[in-house]
């Protein structure tokens, strides 16, 4: 049975804290009891890239969010306008938590989180300096909207962060990691756009999975999903739509379905025709 949909009460405080290049709190912030924010430098790879991560420490019983959070939540965004030789930047997610909250489930992190950022440069022989701002979501009995801005150094080389690196380890399984023999998705007009009915044929992850569709396009809203399993068969239904109400056209290569389970998840590029 679906759920009471309500909307979450957000606090008035809009928390700032900033992180110099050390990656150490700068000023005391009205958020500080709540998260702690240390930027992890990290270092260049072999491909040229920078591997950097947000170290996020919160206090007990409160949490923040994954790139879907659910019904209830706000999804982090990064914004590096600040930054110089910095071309592109791509999170690697470690696999999130589903909570209960509120009547509604919400998808995130508790306790201590480092979410790995990895960057592009202009030039990758060359220095990079990375500044802007992290915007994030921490809830408890309220959520907070919180800004935490940073400006760090990027010298070329530096040490391999242990830390860092065993947050890029905790990634959901590839679909061929999962056993997945089967992917297959079918897509039928709904009451407000489309509905969409994957089919999966995968090992259970334990006994209580989410499974959450993202379609790839921020203007494309998807429901939770409505999930039941027959052995190796995973069923999940959702409902897809627009923000503006009209119709639209669904790119299958661009859909991400995730599964989400007892401290495992799955991630399954593309979802052709069923």
């Amino acid at each position: 049975m679906k759920r009471p949909r309500t909307t979450p009460v957000f606090a008035a405080l809009i928390g700032l804290a900033a992180v110099t290049g050390t990656g150490t709190a700068a000023a005391a912030s009205p958020v500080d009891d709540i998260v702690r924010f240390d930027l992890l430098p990290g270092w260049r790879t072999e491909s040229g890239t920078q591997v950097v991560g947000f170290q996020l420490t919160l206090a007990s019983g409160w949490k923040t969010y994954w790139r879907a959070p659910g019904e209830a939540g706000i999804p982090p965004e990064l914004n590096l306008a600040g930054s110089r030789n910095l071309a592109q930047a791509r999170f690697h997610w470690p696999v999130p938590e589903v909570f209960e909250q509120g009547g509604m489930d919400s998808i995130g992190y508790v306790g201590q989180v480092v979410l790995p950022v990895e960057l592009t440069l202009d030039d990758a022989a060359a220095p990079a300096l990375m500044a802007g701002r992290l915007d994030i979501g921490v809830c408890r009995d309220v959520c907070v909207p919180v800004s935490l801005e940073f400006s760090t150094e990027l010298p070329v080389g530096g040490d391999r962060d242990a830390v860092l690196a065993v947050a890029l380890a905790d990634r959901p399984m590839t679909a061929k990691e999962a056993g997945v023999s089967r992917a297959d998705c079918r897509v039928e007009p709904g009451p407000k756009g489309m509905t969409l009915t994957a089919t999966l044929d995968l090992p259970a992850l334990g006994a209580d999975e989410t499974v959450v569709v993202e379609s790839g396009d921020p203007a494309i809203w998807s429901t939770p999903s409505a999930v039941r399993r027959d052995g190796n068969r995973l069923v999940a239904e959702t409902a897809l739509a627009h923000v503006s109400g009209k119709g639209f056209a669904l790119d299958r290569s661009a859909l991400v379905i995730t599964v989400i389970g007892d401290g495992s998840a799955v991630e399954i590029q593309g979802c052709p025709a069923g």
